[in-house]
């Protein structure tokens, strides 16, 4: 079971905002890729009267399932989930969007005397849930297209340079082949004269100001870095195995998807694309696959450790599950 807007695949401009609305008492459980999110959430569906609200920018694309490690539909069935299978690959899915569907899901859910429990990996998603949306430029065709051809020759780590003079915080968490969050960057900068970090500290003072959020982040980290990369590999496998690359193959077969699009940048379907179009050799795709996984998931835990709200779990322990319950538990006996 998930939830869709009244269109069920398309995109609508939302409402945005800087100020953190009060909201019910909520659960988040947030990891990198592969760190046992969906096992987690489901063991404590099963203790507690909740409904999942999905935090992953790829999970909303229908006819993504098996490079996305979509839960399956008996997992589905198991628990409501929301926020899976929403949006056509062709239509991006903005954190603006995300922030105003999860905050309107979390009063439905808090209001059916149950509890949201919002599951996923996309940090900039929970960051922009925790400290709220501030008003900024909307995206520019012209602009992007101006940043689209000079990437095309000078390359992605010569526009990483430049959004590294112009605004150094912003590059200092981005790696150099992040090509979508560098072309926003410079598309915001370029259009407004303002650094994306501007826009960013004033989300954070803005929430500062607010009342303390009636949420706790339970925070899946490996201790051993090792451990969630061997769960990388073999995850990576599972889905060659299971038919990752017919799965792009279908989705190229449309004729209107492209490379460019968010959707078909999602680790795994980008380096199937390049294979399919012979850009990248398919002796190669494995290794890539995997180290393109690893770098996101190197990613997903420098954006959790910005977060100082967040309570730990090693997920390589092998109480990790009860230490999670536990968790939850515990927040819900202190919660207002």
């Amino acid at each position: 079971m998930w939830s869709a807007g009244p269109s069920g695949t398309h995109p609508r401009k939302p409402q945005t905002t800087d100020m953190v609305p009060a909201l019910p008492f909520h659960i988040c459980l947030a990891g990198p890729t592969a760190a046992g999110k969906t096992a987690a959430a489901l063991a404590i569906a099963q203790a507690h009267d909740c409904e999942i609200i999905s935090v992953d920018s790829a999970l909303v694309y229908c006819g993504m399932d098996i490079g996305t490690a979509k839960p399956s539909a008996a997992e589905l069935a198991a628990v409501p989930h929301h926020l899976i299978n929403i949006r056509d690959p062709l239509h991006a899915y903005s954190a603006a969007e995300f922030v105003v569907d999860a905050q309107r899901l979390i009063a439905d859910i808090s209001a059916r005397g149950k509890l949201p429990l919002l599951v996923g990996g996309t940090m900039m998603y929970f960051k922009a849930l925790f400290d709220g949306i501030d008003p900024m430029p909307a995206a520019n065709a012209e602009v992007r297209a101006e940043i689209e051809r000079e990437a095309h020759h000078k390359g992605w780590p010569a526009l990483h340079a430049e959004l590294a003079r112009v605004d150094p915080a912003t590059a200092a968490r981005l790696a150099p082949a992040d090509s979508q969050r560098i072309q926003r960057a410079l598309e915001v900068f370029r259009i407004s004269g303002l650094p994306l970090s501007h826009f960013h500290a004033r989300q954070k003072k803005a929430a500062e100001a607010t009342s303390p959020p009636q949420a706790t982040l339970i925070s899946l980290e490996p201790q051993d870095r090792a451990w969630l990369h061997a769960r990388i590999g073999l995850r990576f496998d599972q889905m060659l195995a299971e038919g990752l690359a017919d799965e792009v193959r279908t989705l190229r077969g449309r004729g209107d998807l492209h490379p460019d699009l968010p959707s078909m940048r999602c680790v795994g379907y980008r380096q199937v694309w390049e294979a399919l179009d012979g850009t990248s050799p398919w002796a190669e795709l494995r290794d890539k696959g995997i180290f393109a996984t690893r770098q996101l998931a190197k990613r997903q835990i420098t954006w959790l450790r910005s977060m100082p709200q967040r309570q730990v779990v090693f997920c390589d322990q092998v109480d990790a599950l009860d230490q999670v319950l536990h968790a939850v538990r515990h927040s819900e006996a202190q919660r207002p």
